[in-house]
């Protein structure tokens, strides 16, 4: 599933062809994804000028210029493909129309942005741009990793007593949004912190450094284009390249990349996810 900064990547890659810009024709060609549609959307969508594209934590926000809200959620094997786009950012002529092609944006500057899923996992929905922040989806999620909300204070006080292993606290969206199994991974191996340890165990001094490498890795990623494993690409088409740089995540077995260490990158399922960690390094 796309992570923060894949769903940032494509954010910035609608940008330029939907900032501003009329919708000028919607086409939803089915009547669900992991839900139903909300009614009459194509409707509701045909005529509306995007006012501004924002990301929370792993969903896209169009804001519409009549007062609501496009909700966009990628779901395991989203894209969304821009095609057509007159000011130069894209090559691509539009693309014959695919199976999955559920919902279709066409741009009054002759973009198209089209929202293709195979497994249907993903999701949109309309909501009150007003009352955006306290959507079911949208509320219980906990301070933007790259945002000022999220700092040592914060981190140190959700890590507070708490029994359970550092990388379930770092992947509770409540406690921090948008950070997922790959990057947790990548950010705690920077910190030299075992993906087991309970969080309540681990010293201020780790935590406080904990917050900026987990922007760090945040921004190298986003820089990168996000991570493409298997269905992630970028608004262009184009695929990610962070997947190059990772030091654990899918590594198991390989040699541990930190200078002058010799051990091996092991795996270990924590709920029912894989976590990649170095012994050696990681305590």
């Amino acid at each position: 599933m796309p992570e923060l900064p894949e769903v940032e990547t494509v954010k910035r890659g609608l940008t330029p062809a939907m900032e501003g810009v009329v919708i000028a024709q919607a086409d939803v060609n089915r009547p669900n994804l992991r839900w139903p549609f909300p009614q009459d959307m194509a409707r509701r969508l045909t005529g509306r000028r995007v006012e501004r594209l924002r990301r929370r934590s792993k969903y896209i926000l169009a804001d519409l210029d009549h007062g609501e809200t496009l909700l966009i959620h990628l779901g395991m094997s989203g894209r969304m493909l821009v095609s057509g786009d007159p000011l130069g950012q894209f090559v691509h002529d539009h693309p014959t129309p695919e199976k999955h092609d559920h919902v279709v944006l066409h741009m009054a500057n002759g973009a198209r942005i089209t929202f293709n899923d195979p497994r249907r996992f993903g999701a949109m929905d309309l909501l009150e741009t007003a009352k955006a922040d306290s959507h079911k989806l949208l509320a219980v999620l906990g301070p933007e990793p790259l945002g000022n909300d999220f700092h040592e204070d914060h981190l140190n006080r959700a890590f507070e007593k708490k029994n359970s292993p550092v990388k379930s606290v770092l992947l509770d969206q409540r406690i921090v949004s948008g950070l997922g199994n790959i990057y947790v991974c990548e950010a705690l191996f920077r910190a030299k912190i075992h993906p087991a340890r309970k969080a309540g165990k681990i010293s201020k001094q780790r935590v406080n450094g904990l917050v900026p490498i987990i922007r760090d890795v945040l921004g190298e990623a986003i820089e990168a284009g996000g991570s493409s494993l298997r269905d992630f690409r970028q608004a262009d088409g184009e695929l990610g390249y962070f997947q190059h740089s990772f030091d654990v995540y899918g590594r198991e077995g390989k040699a541990c990349r930190a200078a002058g260490c010799r051990g091996v990158i092991r795996r270990i399922v924590q709920s029912g996810r894989s976590s990649f960690y170095c012994a050696q390094c990681q305590r």
